[in-house]
């Protein structure tokens, strides 16, 4: 996939199998998991294997989470993106665009997810021509939910998953993006 975004700090570009050891980092640590699924990695192979899965889909669908660099220092910070879901139902709905982000602990609270939001909504609804983005993050994790609202996502309802956790699930529409 020939596709790198940049912005003022970051560079987006496809995930590599070199970026492992820094994903695995990342995805170890359990204050990352908090708001996720609670099931930090625990093995390194895991990791390679979402990256190939990852690369999969930018094969299938020309498009998936992408690493995300900072350009000063070309540091791995986590990895930011569309995806469009068909292997997995989220709040009943199957073949969607998804945008999410998974950064590593130093690097929150530091505008880089909001950033990297922007980057992408313009990429998904001025050069792919993506009618809707969905989003979906824990009900409690109050950073998700500002930055995806501050980005003009809608909050469109609550909705329980399959294993009890309660999640607000996002939308945005190509009409209504006004950067």
């Amino acid at each position: 996939m020939d596709l790198i975004l940049e912005t003022k700090r970051l560079i987006l570009r496809p995930l590599e199998l070199s970026d492992a050891e820094a994903m695995f980092e990342m995805d170890s640590n359990p204050k990352v998991h908090q708001y996720l699924w609670q099931n930090p990695s625990q093995d390194i192979e895991e990791i390679k294997k979402t990256i190939a899965f990852v690369q999969g889909q930018y094969q299938q669908n020309n498009i998936g989470r992408f690493a995300t660099i900072l350009k000063d220092t070309g540091e791995f910070i986590g990895w930011t993106g569309i995806k469009f879901v068909t292997e997995q139902p989220e709040n009943s709905n199957i073949n969607f665009y998804d945008y999410g982000y998974r950064l590593n602990e130093p690097f929150w609270g530091k505008g880089y997810a909001t950033e990297a939001t922007f980057a992408w909504f313009d990429h998904a609804f001025k050069k792919m021509n993506i009618e809707e983005l969905h989003a979906y993050t824990h009900h409690q994790n109050d950073a998700s939910n500002h930055i995806l609202n501050k980005a003009g996502m809608q909050f469109m309802e609550e909705y329980i998953a399959n294993d009890g956790v309660k999640w607000h699930w996002w939308r945005i529409k190509q009409k209504d993006y006004n950067k």
